[in-house]
């Protein structure tokens, strides 16, 4: 689907626009993901650097974008030959293809040349790297751009080293055509899949993990892979937000929360629909059509000029009325009261990333994707009822790109 959706113009503007917001910047390198050990000699599977990707279109391991003025290349890792017999040579015909750079040169040349003109500069920008544990998230990070940082003040004693991060942020937070479609994409086989689950009867699965073997089944069906690890959460275990065990028994006296998103050329959908699994209480379903009343109200604050913070403001509020009218809280404007329900934010930024980049203080504009997905949980009854659609900013308003997706509500 990428050859179909993305030309190497594509690319290539981006990096003309990425030029023509760091002037001062000469020379721009990039770096790709490497391969991460799953264990002993296996390895997870390959996920391209997302900004890399956006440079150049390629899903291949360790390669360099070199940007040096008007020249362009892209350094190519040295394979082992056990590397090329188990995994295959890389094809440096179908790089140049896909990314419109036509130099591509081997790893021991190109670091001479990129020495040189390192030294010439004296200064370098490139993707700063996050910590190598992120304690707040408790995952390691890739180590690329560590390697890459590290390899670069190695090159030349004293170099500047300036990061684009922010630069490609704001970039990335307007989606192209090219883009919206491979999300609409995504979106759709997402619908397609949670419509099929939820006709054939969530009553007629017994566990969680059939549920999620029914989501994987139906994003390769349609030529799609997992953008994130499928959230299928019932009773309690919808309580916790990313939850991903997804082991237990569907509870036959609740809800079954399913977050899963199809992935199409690098670009993800993320949606939520929360559906009865038996015969939930009368307290449970009022949780729901509150949330569903919540989603709905959500949708309506989504417009150009508008700000996440005054959305979230807004949104705690409304949802701070639903709880008191349902017994939970007492005072609807006791924000700390509402947050023990309603832990998480209304909205994300959806793109190359499920929680891609963006900036939170920017007012919302046309070609931004973003999720409404408000929520409530109740840890002491068993429940947690979250709504979650994807849509994209336009000049009037919105469009819901999951609207098609069966909320659960329809009969």
């Amino acid at each position: 689907m990428q050859s179909e959706l993305f030309e190497p113009d594509f690319f290539l503007n981006n990096r003309r626009r990425l030029r023509e917001e760091r002037r001062d910047d000469k020379l721009i390198v990039v770096t790709a993901n490497g391969v991460l050990q799953r264990s002993n000699d296996t390895t997870y599977p390959f996920r391209q650097d997302s900004s890399f990707w956006y440079l150049t279109g390629i899903n291949e391991p360790d390669c360099i974008l070199v940007m040096d003025g008007a020249d362009e290349y892209i350094i190519v890792p040295e394979l082992s030959s056990f590397q090329v017999i188990f995994d295959g040579a890389i094809d440096v015909t179908a790089l140049q293809k896909s990314s419109g750079i036509n130099e591509t040169v081997d790893a021991k040349t190109g670091w001479a040349r990129l020495r040189s003109a390192l030294r010439s500069e004296l200064s370098v920008a490139t993707c700063f790297a996050s910590a190598g544990y992120v304690s707040g998230s408790g995952y390691y990070a890739n180590p690329a751009r560590q390697r890459l940082l590290r390899r670069l003040r190695a090159s030349v004693r004293g170099i500047r080293v300036n990061d684009i991060r922010n630069t490609l942020m704001q970039m990335r937070m307007i989606k192209q055509p090219a883009e919206l479609e491979a999300i609409q994409q995504a979106v759709d086989i997402t619908t397609k899949t949670f419509n099929q689950l939820y006709q054939s009867g969530i009553d007629t699965y017994t566990h969680e993990y059939e549920l999620e073997a029914a989501l994987t089944s139906g994003f390769g069906s349609r030529g799609a892979a997992h953008a994130y690890a499928p959230i299928v959460a019932s009773g309690e275990q919808a309580c916790t937000l990313h939850y991903v065990a997804n082991n237990q028994p569907l509870a036959a006296d609740s809800y079954v929360l399913i977050d899963a998103g199809a992935e199409v050329a690098n670009y993800a959908a993320d949606v939520t629909r929360t559906y009865a699994g038996g015969a939930p209480s009368s307290k449970q379903r009022s949780l729901w059509a509150a949330v569903r009343e919540a989603h709905a109200y959500g949708l309506s604050l989504m417009r150009p000029g508008r700000t996440l913070q005054e959305n979230e403001v807004d949104m705690t509020h409304f949802l701070g009325k639903q709880l008191r009218q349902l017994g939970y809280i007492n005072s609807e404007t006791d924000t700390s009261a509402v947050r023990q329900y309603y832990s998480h934010g209304l909205s994300h930024f959806v793109g190359l990333d499920v929680h891609d980049v963006g900036d939170y203080e920017r007012p919302l504009e046309p070609g931004m994707v973003l999720t409404v997905e408000p929520g409530l949980y109740v840890a002491k009854e068993q429940v947690g009822v979250r709504i979650e659609d994807t849509v994209a900013i336009t000049k009037d308003g919105f469009r819901n790109l999951s609207k098609d997706c069966i909320y659960g509500d329809e009969k």
